[in-house]
Order: structure tokens, then C-alpha cells, then sequence
């Protein structure tokens, strides 16, 4: 496993073990940590303070905006119907498949081993909870598990928490 030489790393990027991860052709930005046995595919984007746990795997196709936490063995897919071979028994190439983009919005929590599927849009400061399968995309500030995940409740924005007292501003 390895850096390449082809991946872009932003500012004060922690990458723990780096002899333990597979990052090639992505761009991480300022302030990530990438935990061990993590790969990370071409033409990923990491965004800013975004924390990817141990085990996981981030394929091509799929942008993290800043502060998203990917926890321990999160699984990516870009492919909605896999296949080894085409329909000639011909192994398949990266010119026989188009990658389905996928995007995690600022501040959303995927937890441990979840699986996205490809193709989906998980909004801002969601949560989605450990083992969920992710099929459809998650609206902004709500908490989605299971199997295929759903919707099981609201996470407040700052300012709901700030108006209701729960929170004080920072000045």
C-alpha cells in the first residue's frame, strides 16, 4: 500500500500508517486524517477537517465536502450493476462502465461499516447509522438506518439549537 506521488494533500493532512493505505490520484484537503488500511480512488475529492476511520473504502466517483466523518469500514460503490465480464465473456475494461458520481454534504456522519450505494446525495450534517445501506439520497439534517436505511428522525442545525437555548452563540 502507498501514497502516490499523483495524490494532492492539502495543509496538515494526518495520514496515520501511511505504509497501511492505498490513496492514488485524489485530492484531500487541509486537516483530514485518514486512519489505516483506508483506500481512497482516482479522482476522489476529500474536503477540508474530514475524518475517514480505519478499513474503509472510498471509490472513484465520490466527493466528501468538509467535515465529514466516515467511520470504520465504510464502503463505497460506483456501480450500480457489476459485472466481471460483458456480454461477449470478454473481461470488462474501465471503457466498458461509466462511474455514477456520489456526494456527502458538509457535516454529515456515516457510521461504522455502512454501505453507500452509488448514486446517491447525503445532505448536510446527516447521520447515517452503523450498518445501513444506503439506496436512495438523504435529505439534509435527518438520521437514516437500517436495511435499506430510512429515515428515523431530525438533527438540528446550529441555529435551531442556538433558538432553542441548547447551544449558546459564539461571539
Amino acid at each position: 500500500m502507498a501514497v502516490n506521488d499523483n495524490v494532492k494533500l492539502g495543509k496538515n493532512v494526518k495520514i496515520f500508517h501511511p505504509h497501511l493505505v492505498n490513496l492514488y490520484g485524489c485530492l484531500i484537503g487541509d486537516e483530514t486524517k485518514i486512519g489505516s488500511f483506508v483506500e481512497i480512488q482516482k479522482n476522489v475529492i476529500v474536503g477540508t477537517r474530514c475524518k475517514v476511520s480505519s478499513h474503509s473504502f472510498i471509490c472513484e466517483g465520490v466527493i466528501l465536502e468538509d467535515e465529514v466523518f466516515v467511520g470504520h469500514g465504510v464502503m463505497f460503490t460506483n456501480d450500480l450493476y457489476p459485472r466481471a465480464t460483458n456480454a461477449d465473456s470478454s473481461l470488462k475494461t474501465e471503457d466498458d462502465w461509466s462511474v455514477i458520481q456520489t456526494l456527502v454534504k458538509r457535516r454529515a456522519s456515516i457510521g461504522s461499516n455502512a454501505t453507500i450505494l452509488a448514486g446517491v446525495t447525503i445532505g448536510i450534517n446527516a447521520i447515517i447509522g452503523a450498518g445501513a445501506v444506503v439506496t436512495h439520497d438523504v435529505p439534509d439534517y435527518t438520521t437514516v438506518v437500517g436495511v435499506p436505511a430510512r429515515v428515523i428522525g431530525h438533527v438540528p442545525n446550529t441555529d435551531e439549537l442556538i433558538n432553542s437555548g441548547l447551544l449558546s452563540s459564539v461571539s
